[in-house]
């Protein structure tokens, strides 16, 4: 159903369909997106959100159906801009320069400082108090630093005005604060006529700033209704499940995780302790030294230079562009990276037993493909994600460490793997869990809130609180009067 006054539409897609050879990626699709809505765009991982972004932005072409742009000829005079879920900065350049990439009109003398202004102006309205400078390498900066750029630059002044932004997961690296600044300036800026499409697997953003909901399933649109029409469960239930839910522990089997703690596994440098079978949390606002602290501990289970068939612990990427897909390899290869030791004989890949692992984990995790020996690039983001899971679940190793592993990964999927950790700590393995989402922290059996590099507080059972985390993320002055 096209919803809204078409003539007034920033963009409109006509019965839009996206085929990938035999795979049809978006089906027959009806929208529009007009000026003050922000349309939050729901939908399990693989479910066609990205090839329907990738049409709105001019990426792809419709097999079927037509895109168009009310008044304008294309989506840049239209004033469509995209935040990607995978991150688009050029590393080795700075924040200005990475501004004048996007924006050709920043050209001749002079433009260094009209770039400086437009990228500043922006992080200064979105998000108050940042710290970041207009001559910072990329590089230098850390993930959140870089979200927060990349936000910017979305929204920037520019030679054509932003009508229609889209963000794609645009809080999987900020930590609570941030993201409330930035759901501060999503309101404010549809309140002033622009429009926004907003994707994120935490329902409570969804519920936060959309006015209109659409559930994609399957490539197609199952709901088109305003955001006050749905419940937290009935979005849930439009999305549908997309793996098969029989991975739960047995009572019996998390008796036994929680009953046996006294075998104490590891305790790293900062303070952090984990028992065989425990689910260990590093919470804390982002940039206080929970990745680093992972990294640390990482390096000095594993070689830096060679494999092992019986890794001591394995390592699941938040920042999977930079840390975790090998960009030009199948998935099925990307999948048994971690265990290419246990495959390899005199030299020689046992290809069958590579096939029956990647298969197997295709299942449990519920990578949709219809080839594991497909590229890895061929999945979305939120399955690319679940590959780099597999990848260390699919090991021996007694230790899983998590960098915030589950960014861009929709809420189903996340409760089945989640009931996977509790199923794999139930039979002795321990996870070190860093993430930016309380609910995952509620997970954890212990957690280690770290401020300034250092931890601040030890939580356990029913202290773990969204309060006792704030309050030991923050220093209030207890020396003050």
């Amino acid at each position: 159903m096209t919803t809204g006054n078409d003539r007034a539409a920033v963009v409109v897609l006509d019965g839009a369909s996206k085929s990938f050879g035999a795979l049809k990626a978006l089906d027959r699709v009806d929208l529009s997106v007009g000026p003050g809505e922000c349309l939050g765009l729901v939908g399990h991982n693989g479910a066609g959100k990205s090839t329907l972004v990738n049409l709105i932005t001019g990426l792809f072409a419709p097999t079927e159906g037509g895109v168009s742009y009310p008044g304008a000829a294309d989506h840049r005079a239209a004033g469509i801009r995209s935040i990607s879920q995978e991150g688009t900065l050029c590393p080795n350049l700075t924040v200005l320069e990475n501004l004048q990439v996007t924006q050709r009109d920043l050209t001749g003398w002079g433009w260094r400082g009209a770039a400086a202004g437009r990228v500043m102006a922006a992080l200064d309205a979105i998000f108050p108090g940042h710290r970041i400078r207009a001559h910072t390498l990329v590089i230098d900066m850390t993930l959140a630093e870089q979200q927060m750029v990349e936000i910017a630059i979305g929204f920037a002044e520019g030679a054509t005005p932003a009508r229609l932004v889209v963000l794609d997961e645009p809080t999987s690296s900020l930590d609570a604060s941030i993201a409330a600044q930035l759901m501060t300036h999503i309101r404010r800026f549809c309140a002033g006529g622009g429009a926004v499409i907003f994707i994120s697997h935490m329902l409570g953003e969804i519920f936060d700033v959309a006015t209109r909901i659409v559930v994609m399933r399957d490539g197609r649109s199952i709901a088109d209704r305003p955001a006050g029409d749905f419940t937290r469960q009935g979005l849930v239930d439009a999305m549908g499940h997309v793996a098969d839910d029989d991975h739960q522990p047995s009572p019996a089997a998390l008796a036994r995780a929680l009953g046996d703690k006294s075998s104490h596994i590891l305790r790293t440098p900062e303070g952090v302790e984990a028992r065989r079978g425990e689910i260990v949390g590093l919470a804390g606002l982002a940039g206080h030294g929970q990745a680093e602290a992972l990294a640390r501990f990482y390096l000095s289970r594993s070689s830096d230079w060679r494999g092992a068939s019986d890794p001591q612990a394995v390592f699941v990427a938040g920042d999977r562009k930079r840390d975790g897909v090998m960009p030009v390899w199948s998935i099925r290869r990307n999948l048994t990276l971690a265990a290419l030791d246990r495959l390899t004989r005199w030299g020689l890949i046992d290809h069958a037993a590579e096939a029956r692992i990647g298969s197997e984990w295709q299942k449990r995790i519920g990578i949709r493909t219809p080839d594991m020996g497909n590229p890895i690039l061929s999945l979305s983001g939120g399955n690319q994600q679940k590959a780099l899971f597999a990848r260390a679940l699919a090991t021996q190793a007694p230790v899983v460490v998590m960098d915030d592993p589950m960014r861009g990964v929709d809420i189903g999927t996340k409760t089945e793997v989640y009931d996977m950790i509790r199923h794999e700590a139930a039979n002795g393995r321990t996870f070190l869990w860093y993430s930016t989402e309380m609910d995952e922290i509620r997970n954890c059996d212990r957690v280690f809130v770290f401020r300034d590099g250092a931890i601040s507080a030890e939580l356990e059972g029913v202290q773990i609180t969204e309060e006792a985390i704030l309050a030991a993320s923050f220093e209030f002055g207890d020396s003050a009067a």
